[in-house]
C-alpha cells in the first residue's frame, strides 16, 4: 500500500485512519493530499487546485466520495497494483452506499413524477472566504485556540481535523510559492512572468498571514475558493474591500479582478452577491461594488450569478449601474430587496445583525455569509402535481400509480371546498414527505459527510466544537421550493368559477374531458382554457394562487430541520420548467397532455399574463413576500429596442421601485430582442452570445432545451 500512499494519497490516508472520527480522518488525508496531490496554475495565471484523486475527491456537498470512472485508468497504469485499487474501491463505496440509503422507493416515485422531493445532495453555503483572506489561516488558528478552552466535551478529535485542514493549506501555499518561482525563472513574455512573480511573493504571505493587497487577496481566495468547490462566492465585494481599499496600484487590481472575472465563468462559479444594507440600513456598496458590474457588462459572460441587494437608501448611481448592466443582455443583476428579505429573516429567529448579511448561493437560495448552512435548495413540491393527486384520489394520471393519500373521488363533490381541500391534504402531504427526506438525509450527511474545511469557514463550528454537516453554523434552517402554483391557481380558479358558480359542467365532465386531453370537449377546453388566469389584476383570481402559497408557507414552517432551524419557502424552478410541464397530464387551467409550458416563476405561466407589467405586478404582490426565506423569483422579459433608451431605463427603474415599495422580494429581468429570439430557434448559430433569464440563473439561449426556450419567448414582454 506504501505506493499508492502516494500515487492516491487522499483515499490511502482516509483508509488507514479507519479507527478516529470520520472529520479526523478526512482532515489527516486533506493533508496527506496538500503534500502530493497535483497543484496547477489555470489558463489565467490563478491558483486552482481540487482535493481529489482518480479513486476520491472532496467536496463541498459530498465530502469524501468515490470517484467513478478513475478505477480502469489506474489500473491501466499500475497493473501490478490492481487488487490494492479494488480493496480502496469497495472500502470507499460502503461511505458512497451509507449516504443514499435515506431514499425510500415511495420519495423515487414522487421524485420521479414531480411531485416532490427531498435531499439527495449535500447543497450550496456561503462560506466566509473573507477568514483566509483578511486574518488567514493562523487568524483562524488563534480563533481555535480559544473556541478550545470552552466547555466543548469530546471536541478534540473535531478541532484536530480543523487544524490537519489549516495544515493542508499552508502546505498547498509554499507549493504554489515554490511552483510560481520555478515559472516566473523560465517565462520569457514579461507581462506573465510578472503574474508569476506576483504570485512568489503574494504566496511568501497567504494563506497563513492576512492578504496585504488585493493582487495577493485574489490569489488566497481563488486558491481556498477552488479547493473548496467552486460554490458561491457570497458577498465578495464586502470582504474583499479591505484589500482593494491598501491597494495603490488599480490597474494591476483591476487586471487580476478580470481575470478572476475569467476564471469565474471558466469554472462556472455560482452566486456572487453585491451591495445591501447594514443593520441601520447605511449603504454598503463602494468602489469594487461598480467594477464588478463594470466587468460584467463588458465580458458578457452569462456566469457567475450576480445578485445586488437594494434598499431605501441605495444610491441613485448604483440603481443606473444596474440598469446600464441589464441592458448588456445578461439577464444579471437580479435584484433583492433587503426590506423585503431581513424582516423574512427575522421572523425566524436570525437578528438584524446579521439577517443584514444574508447573500445568496447557487440559483438563488438565501444564506447568511459565513453563518450558516440553509441555503441549499432542500427539497420541492409540485402544486400542479397535488392537484391532480387531488382529481384523481392520489392516482399520478400520467402512469397510473397510486402515489398520494386517498382524499375521495372528486367526481362526487359537491362543493368547491371540497375540491381545495383535497389539494390542500396533498400539498401538505408532500411538504412533509419532502422536509422529512430531507432530513433523513441531513442526518446521514452528519455522520458520513464531515466537512473540516467549511467548519473553520463558517461561524458556530469552532465555537461549538460541532461540524459544519452537524449543527455547528449559527443558522441551520430550510428551504423548500414551490414548483407550478400558479398553474394550479389558475386551475382551481377555474373549477370555482365554471363548475360550481356558473354550474356550466360537473366535475365529472371536466375529469372525463381531462382523460380525454380535451379531445372531443371542444367548447369545454375554450371556457376553462379561456378563463381568467393569474398576473391580470383580477383580485379573486390572484387570490386563488396566493392562498396556496400563503398556506404553503404557513406550514412549512411547521416542520424543523435536521441542522436545527425551521423549513421555509421560496420558487425557483432552475432548469426543471419544461420537465414538470411534461411530467403533468391536462389541467383545468387549458394545459394540454404534452405540453411544457408551466409557470417558471411565481410570475403568471408564460402567456398568460395579457394587461401589462402594473397588472402583473399588482397580481404578484397578493403574495406574502415576507413569508419566503428563500429566493421568491419573479422575472420579466423587456425589449431591447426600448430598454436601451434614457426613457427606457428610467421607466424599468421606477417599476422596480414600485415592486419593491409594494413588498416584492426579488426581480429579474431578461432584455432582449423578441426577433433575435425568435431567430434564435431556427438559426442558432447566429446567435450563441445570446444571453437569457432562467428560473434563477442566466445561460445562454441555445444552448437551453427547446421546452425552456418556448417558456422564455411566452413569458411577458414589458414595453416600458
Amino acid at each position: 500500500m506504501e505506493r499508492i500512499a502516494k500515487i492516491e494519497p487522499l483515499a490511502y490516508t482516509f483508509l488507514k485512519h479507519e479507527g478516529l472520527e470520520m472529520a479526523e480522518r478526512i482532515g489527516l488525508a486533506l493533508k496527506e493530499h496538500a503534500k502530493y496531490g497535483d497543484l496547477a496554475f489555470d489558463k489565467f495565471h490563478l491558483p486552482r487546485f481540487g482535493f481529489g484523486g482518480r479513486l476520491s475527491y472532496f467536496s463541498f456537498a459530498d465530502s469524501l466520495t468515490y470517484c467513478y470512472g478513475g478505477l480502469d485508468s489506474l489500473i491501466a497504469e499500475y497493473p501490478d497494483l490492481e487488487a490494492q485499487f479494488r480493496e480502496v474501491r469497495e472500502k470507499l463505496l460502503v461511505l458512497n452506499d451509507a449516504r443514499r440509503c435515506y431514499r425510500d422507493e415511495r420519495v423515487k416515485a414522487l421524485d420521479s413524477s414531480k411531485a416532490c422531493w427531498g435531499g439527495g445532495w449535500g447543497g450550496h453555503a456561503n462560506p466566509d472566504f473573507g477568514r483566509i483572506v483578511n486574518i488567514g489561516t493562523d487568524g483562524i488558528r488563534e480563533i481555535i485556540a480559544e473556541c478550545k478552552k470552552r466547555d466543548n466535551p469530546d471536541s478534540d478529535w473535531f478541532y484536530r481535523a480543523c487544524e490537519y485542514t489549516l495544515d493542508a493549506l499552508d502546505i498547498i501555499g509554499a507549493r504554489y510559492h515554490d511552483i510560481a518561482v520555478a515559472k516566473a525563472a523560465e517565462e520569457s513574455d514579461p507581462k506573465i512572468k510578472k503574474y508569476y512573480e506576483d504570485a512568489a511573493r503574494a504566496f511568501e504571505v497567504v494563506p497563513k498571514k492576512p492578504a496585504y493587497d488585493f493582487t495577493s487577496a485574489v490569489h488566497a481566495f481563488w486558491m481556498i475558493f477552488t479547493g473548496d468547490g467552486y460554490d458561491s462566492p457570497g458577498r465578495f465585494d464586502q470582504y474583499m474591500a479591505r484589500a482593494w481599499e491598501i491597494t495603490e496600484d488599480k490597474d494591476a487590481a483591476r487586471d487580476i479582478l478580470e481575470r478572476l472575472w475569467d476564471s469565474f465563468h471558466d469554472t462556472r462559479s455560482w452566486n456572487l452577491c453585491l451591495s445591501g444594507s447594514d443593520e441601520n440600513w447605511c449603504d454598503e456598496s463602494n468602489e469594487l461594488t461598480y467594477e464588478i458590474l463594470r466587468i460584467a457588462r463588458e465580458k458578457k459572460y452569462q456566469t457567475p450569478n450576480i445578485t445586488l441587494r437594494v434598499h431605501r437608501n441605495t444610491p441613485e448611481k448604483l440603481w443606473d449601474a444596474i440598469a446600464e448592466t441589464l441592458a448588456s443582455g445578461i439577464g444579471m443583476p437580479a435584484l433583492y430587496n433587503d426590506e423585503v428579505v431581513c424582516p423574512a429573516l427575522e421572523k425566524i429567529g436570525i437578528p438584524p445583525c446579521d439577517s443584514h448579511d444574508y447573500c445568496m448561493n447557487g440559483c438563488n437560495q438565501i444564506d447568511i455569509m459565513g453563518k450558516s448552512h440553509m441555503g441549499l435548495e432542500d427539497g420541492e413540491v409540485g402544486f400542479a402535481k397535488c392537484l391532480e393527486y387531488a382529481l384523481y384520489n392520489g392516482v399520478n394520471p400520467m402512469n397510473g400509480n397510486e402515489e398520494s393519500l386517498k382524499t375521495g373521488d372528486m367526481r362526487q363533490a359537491e362543493t368547491y371546498e371540497e375540491v381545495e381541500n383535497a389539494f390542500f391534504r396533498h400539498l401538505e402531504h408532500m411538504i412533509y414527505t419532502s422536509c422529512n427526506a430531507a432530513n433523513n438525509d441531513q442526518h446521514f450527511r452528519a455522520v458520513y459527510s464531515p466537512n473540516p474545511l467549511r467548519s473553520c469557514l463558517i461561524e458556530g463550528c469552532l465555537e461549538k466544537g460541532r461540524d459544519y454537516k452537524n449543527g455547528g453554523p449559527l443558522y441551520g434552517h430550510g428551504q423548500v421550493l414551490a414548483e407550478t402554483a400558479t398553474d394550479a391557481g389558475d386551475s382551481l380558479w377555474a373549477i370555482k368559477k365554471l363548475v360550481f358558480t356558473e354550474k356550466k359542467y360537473t366535475m365529472a365532465e371536466l375529469i372525463d374531458a381531462l382523460d380525454a386531453n380535451f379531445e372531443g370537449y371542444d367548447e369545454l377546453y375554450r371556457d376553462f382554457k379561456n378563463c381568467e388566469k393569474f398576473g391580470n389584476d383580477i383580485p379573486e383570481v390572484d387570490g386563488s394562487t396566493a392562498k396556496l402559497v400563503n398556506r404553503f408557507f404557513k406550514v412549512l414552517k411547521r416542520h424543523r430541520t435536521y441542522r436545527g432551524g425551521v423549513y421555509t419557502g421560496g420558487c425557483s424552478t432552475y432548469e426543471r420548467a419544461a420537465s414538470y410541464g411534461m411530467s403533468l397530464g391536462a389541467l383545468p387551467n387549458g394545459k394540454k397532455r404534452g405540453e411544457s409550458l408551466v409557470a417558471d416563476s411565481i410570475a403568471a405561466t408564460p402567456g398568460c399574463d395579457t394587461h401589462g407589467p402594473t397588472s402583473l405586478i399588482k397580481s404578484v404582490l397578493k403574495y406574502d413576500h415576507v413569508e419566503a426565506g428563500s429566493g421568491f423569483v419573479f422575472q420579466n422579459k423587456f425589449d431591447k429596442k426600448l430598454f436601451n433608451t434614457e426613457k427606457g431605463r428610467e421607466s424599468f427603474k421606477a417599476l422596480a421601485k414600485a415592486f419593491f415599495a409594494g413588498g416584492g422580494q426579488q426581480y429579474t429581468v431578461t432584455v432582449v430582442s423578441p426577433e433575435d429570439l425568435l431567430d434564435a430557434l431556427e438559426n442558432p448559430d447566429r446567435h450563441r452570445d445570446l444571453i437569457v433569464r432562467v428560473g434563477g440563473y442566466s445561460d445562454y439561449f441555445v444552448d437551453l432545451d427547446r421546452g425552456l426556450q418556448e417558456n422564455v419567448i411566452a413569458r411577458t414582454n414589458i414595453e416600458l
